[in-house]
């Protein structure tokens, strides 16, 4: 079985390390979309709870910019700018629907996808800001610590998707 009823992909329960750490990155990616699947515009800007501003839409932006930051700043030394103009990609911009970030979001997957290929876990980058800037981390690193950040947003998608329609798990 390659996905889940649902779409996702099953990530591997047995292997090797690289493709285990990759297959439960692209699982986190999954939930990610599977939180906002069949929701408009409207809905993904619905904020969790008071006074948290906190909604579905920023957290694909959000997402994005993490994924920009680890692959292309760190794991690629690549200079790039703030996908969206501002460090978080929490602020919504009116104008911005969720196709085009969900868009934007998947060609940052694919971007990083590219700057990885070939490299082994070992591989190391540089932070580049934050309170561990300069330090060097690996792949490996980089892989452990996306597959955390996913965890825990997936968790927030989760309260979110249930505050706005009521659906649940997965």
């Amino acid at each position: 079985m390659d996905t889940l009823p649902d779409g996702r992909p099953v990530p591997h329960l047995t292997g090797d390390e690289r493709p285990m750490l990759d297959s439960w990155l692209d699982f986190h990616r999954g939930t990610l979309a599977l939180k906002c699947a069949e929701l408009d515009d409207a809905q993904v800007r619905r904020p969790s709870a008071e006074p948290s501003a906190l909604t579905l839409l920023g957290l694909v932006q959000h997402l994005a910019e993490v994924e920009r930051n680890w692959f292309q700043r760190v794991i690629g030394g690549l200079d790039v700018p703030p996908v969206y103009g501002e460090e978080t990609g929490y602020v919504l911009d009116p104008a911005r629907g969720l196709d085009e970030a969900l868009d934007v979001w998947r060609r940052e997957i694919a971007r990083g996808r590219e700057l990885c290929a070939g490299r082994s876990l070992d591989y190391t980058g540089r932070i580049v800001d934050g309170p561990m800037t300069g330090l060097q981390v690996s792949l490996r690193w980089v892989l452990i610590h996306m597959i955390e950040e996913y965890a825990r947003h997936n968790g927030h998608a989760d309260i979110l998707r249930e505050r706005i329609d009521g659906v649940t798990g997965y």
